[in-house]
């Protein structure tokens, strides 16, 4: 599928990025260029220790900010596949910081959509958040808007070979600043805080958003948003599964924070289809209608009302689950043995 591709990823520095390069670079080694675009040169340099241009011909490192329109349209040169991960991420910072997270999240991908409508990019494929569904911080507004900006931008594609598609997933296990390895940092003191004991995520790992993001490069057909069919956890397992003999305070909920994750709205049902291991939110007003989509995916619309969010969902990991979970795909120095 990627093989003779180039490919550009931005915010390719990230815990993503690298996931995403090391699987392809495994599955696809006649890739043709594989460009890792980030603002970070010491992440950057960092990385190059692991996936060298000299071990790695088609490597390549580009400095750059999605803020800046030419310098991502010099990056997209001679490139067919776009996975776009760049974006500011936290949620206080966001709310300290509004515009500059507008200017990277919302304004940045316009900038990429300008520059690969201009290039010949056949594939975008955008990560979204489960922030981006009914948001109530900054960082979900910014994402949503970003989000939106992808889907539309099929309509104005003209005649070019090229389909934007969005990939939304929520808490990914073991990141940095999610709630695992805070546990596990914590776990020496003997207090795990908690913010709310009814509080729930969804949980999905990093090397099944990658999957996903390659997934919708071969099959997407352009506009929807995809959804992956994943396990929530409670947040008390969590607890349990790190550290069971530590005590446990409720400290309340932060400023921006849900009590549970959403990912499809009851008033995204009508246009919402399952496609078996995904979900796939339609746009309004799309080239290819509910029937259409459905007949070439194989896919079924869900049912009126329906909404999917880790509270309700179907499907809850066990303590002892979770704790196996962690153990494969945690750091090692995370061990909770």
């Amino acid at each position: 599928m990627l093989n003779n591709k180039s490919i550009l990823i931005t915010g390719g520095t990230g815990s993503f990025g690298k996931a995403f390069v090391r699987t392809v670079l495994q599955r696809y080694p006649d890739i043709k260029r594989l460009v890792i675009f980030s603002r970070d040169e010491l992440k950057q340099y960092d990385m190059a220790q692991e996936f060298s241009d000299t071990k790695y011909t088609g490597i390549r490192y580009f400095i750059g900010d999605v803020r800046d329109e030419a310098r991502l349209r010099r990056a997209l040169e001679g490139i067919d596949i776009v996975i776009h991960a760049a974006a500011l991420k936290q949620v206080p910072a966001a709310e300290y910081n509004p515009f500059e997270c507008i200017k990277t999240n919302v304004l940045g991908a316009q900038n990429l959509i300008e520059a690969c409508l201009d290039s010949k990019v056949q594939r975008v494929v955008a990560l979204s958040t489960d922030k981006a569904a009914a948001p109530i911080n900054l960082y979900g507004a910014t994402k949503l808007c970003s989000d939106k900006l992808f889907v539309a931008a099929n309509n104005i594609k003209g005649s070019r070979d090229i389909r934007f598609s969005v990939v939304r997933y929520g808490n990914v296990m073991g990141s940095r600043g999610s709630v695992i390895p805070f546990f596990l940092d914590k776990r020496a003191s003997g207090v795990l805080p908690i913010t709310d004991a009814a509080m729930t995520r969804f949980n999905i790992s990093l090397q099944e958003g990658v999957d996903m993001v390659l997934w919708s490069i071969e099959h997407a057909l352009g506009g929807e948003v995809l959804v992956p069919k994943i396990p929530s956890y409670r947040i008390t397992d969590v607890a349990e599964a790190i550290g069971p003999e530590c005590a446990r305070p409720v400290i309340g909920v932060r400023p921006g924070e849900k009590i549970h994750e959403e990912m499809i709205t009851a008033s995204d049902s009508f246009n919402t289809v399952d496609i078996g291991k995904y979900y796939a939110i339609l746009p309004m007003g799309a080239r290819y209608s509910i029937q259409d989509y459905c007949q070439q995916m194989g896919g079924v619309p869900v049912a009126p009302g329906f909404s999917y969010d880790s509270g309700t969902n179907e499907h809850f990991l066990t303590a002892a689950e979770l704790r196996e979970l962690i153990q494969i795909h945690v750091d090692p120095h995370h061990s909770v043995e």
